[in-house]
């Protein structure tokens, strides 16, 4: 039983009501939705709020298992019922006030100056609903970009085995890679089920995966991907599936490596039921091949998009998988949305058509290499330590993100807190450089380095202790 002051201090601040199961798991969301119940935040026993609004505890039971299923909270044995980290009725990546004059680096956006123009076909046919699920136009360049991109791949046997599995897989147009994913979960999970993640991951997909009642398994990420030992954690847990991100991980930068990707597979072998999702939504601003752990179960999926490299909202990509997983995301698909509008395929197999685009996406990578490179190397002067070995942005480990990001606003920078993102793993901030511009990142290196309260005795000190740490690494 709560004790009576903790029940006086709940009930003023919710004022929750019902006499009714979806009455009161409504008002629970509710106050979820608004920012009043905080993730981690106890609800009453059963019997306490039963009592409390004069109904059965069978009701608040009902209203209970409601809101587990729709992922807004989770049951902790002796710690009650409380109320998700991620609940799925609200998402964490929260808009704050932006000072005026203050230097956006926390959308996470591509440079529009680095997208190439897209042009709009001179004619589409949209007079009935009897179309293939992939345009012949956008299949063939997709078949000649993926081939391309396959075909720098060193003569290994896994990168051998994945270009042979992406070669012959049936390409399923998708509204964007999140979709993908929501759509592989939807025809292969049910509630309660977990699935392994990258930790820190996209913030997009932790919301994703509480809306529909599915449990985040985390595996630590390091410049070479998900860490082994956790992967094995989160398999021995159940996880049902796991989703990596083979390059230009959101938001650490992460590149799954030729000897990680090895450890992963090995790990797998033992799972052969378990879903394998890949997300490669940075191809086309990485260098090199994708490391793809595809075709070790007997489910999998690799997905392809276009947000990054051609713009985010065109909103869409590709699905490559086994028959089975292809098929399930196909006949949904069907029953809702029926296909990818052509209109969207053909602007998308225009562009990857062009070959003055691949010019425009050559300077894009190499642009925010440099600009990786460059942010890492003053933090590094500074004694900060960062990660960002692809994509757009750099993670930034501080000891009180909080403090980071409201320090940095104050100071004219607005940047991602690590909340948004992290689910154990230690704190941080996402710094997006798609749009920073090279003379401006030591005056952000010198806001940040204030907003942290180090000294110039600090920084060596910290840098110090960096060395140290990387010799332990390495050794």
């Amino acid at each position: 039983m709560w004790i009576v002051s903790e029940q006086s201090v709940w009930w003023e601040r919710y004022k929750l009501v019902g006499a009714g199961a979806s009455e009161i798991a409504s008002g629970v969301e509710t106050a979820v939705t608004a920012g009043l119940l905080n993730p981690g935040e106890a609800l009453p026993p059963v019997r306490d709020l039963a009592e409390r609004l004069g109904v059965n505890p069978n009701t608040v039971a009902a209203a209970y298992r409601a809101l587990r299923d729709r992922g807004t909270v989770e049951t902790r044995g002796r710690a009650g019922t409380r109320v998700r980290e991620r609940p799925g009725t609200s998402t964490r990546q929260r808009p704050y006030a932006m000072p005026a004059g203050a230097r956006d680096l926390a959308s996470g956006e591509p440079d529009v100056d680095l997208l190439p123009d897209l042009a709009l076909p001179t004619h589409i046919d949209a007079s009935r609903y009897g179309y293939a699920s992939i345009e012949s136009a956008l299949e063939e360049q997709l078949r000649r970009r993926l081939t391309r991109n396959f075909a720098e791949a060193e003569p290994d046997q896994a990168s051998i085995e994945s270009a042979e599995l992406i070669a012959q897989a049936r390409p399923l147009p998708v509204f964007g890679a999140l979709d993908g994913i929501d759509r592989l979960l939807a025809t292969h999970t049910r509630p309660g089920d977990k699935v392994a993640v990258e930790d820190p991951c996209w913030g997009n997909l932790l919301d994703l995966l509480a809306s529909r009642g599915l449990t985040a398994q985390p595996m630590r990420v390091d410049d070479e991907g998900p860490d082994p030992v956790d992967l094995r954690g989160a398999l021995a847990a159940g996880a049902r599936a796991v989703i990596v991100t083979t390059r230009a991980q959101n938001p650490y930068g992460a590149v799954v490596s030729a000897r990680r990707c090895a450890m992963l597979r090995s790990i797998l072998e033992a799972h052969p039921d378990v879903l394998t999702i890949e997300d490669d939504h940075g191809a086309d601003l990485t260098p090199g091949v994708p490391r793809l752990l595809g075709g070790v179960t007997r489910q999998w999926a690799y997905l392809y998009s276009a947000s990054k490299s051609y713009g985010p909202d065109l909103r869409i990509a590709v699905l490559l998988g086994d028959s089975d997983s292809t098929d399930r995301v196909a006949g949904q698909l069907r029953h809702t949305a029926r296909r990818v509008p052509g209109l969207m395929q053909e602007v998308w197999a225009t562009a990857l058509a062009d070959e003055g685009h691949d010019e425009v996406l050559a300077r894009a990578t190499q642009s925010y290499a440099d600009k990786r490179a460059a942010l890492i190397n003053e933090l590094a002067r500074r004694g900060i330590r960062a990660h960002g070995a692809s994509g757009l942005n750099v993670w930034i480990p501080v000891p009180d993100e909080t403090a980071a990001a409201t320090g940095l606003l104050a100071r004219g920078w607005a940047v991602a807190p690590g909340s948004w993102f992290r689910i154990r793993s230690e704190p941080g901030i996402r710094v997006t450089v798609a749009r920073l511009r090279e003379d401006e990142v030591g005056e952000l290196v010198e806001a940040l380095a204030g907003a942290l309260g180090l000294s110039a005795d600090g920084a060596r000190g910290a840098r110090r202790r960096a060395d140290a740490d990387d010799r332990v690494e390495t050794v």
